[in-house]
């Protein structure tokens, strides 16, 4: 359970980081964000959590 707060902080300290040093970056990426096409949004998310479980695989064996 403590390594999943972990995650939860990396995640944090990661956007966060991205939102401290380049908000307008940040915000022109939401703005495209918007105009994608929600099947597309999905494959991303769907590629990221895939690659996520993977990294965790390889990692925790």
């Amino acid at each position: 359970m403590s390594d999943l707060w972990v995650a939860l902080g990396l995640v944090l300290a990661l956007e966060g980081t991205l939102y401290a040093l380049a908000p307008g970056a940040m915000k022109q990426a939401i703005r495209q964000m918007l105009d994608l096409p929600d099947n597309i949004l999905r494959g991303g998310g769907v590629a990221a959590l895939a690659i996520g479980v993977c990294i965790v695989w390889l990692v925790r064996g």
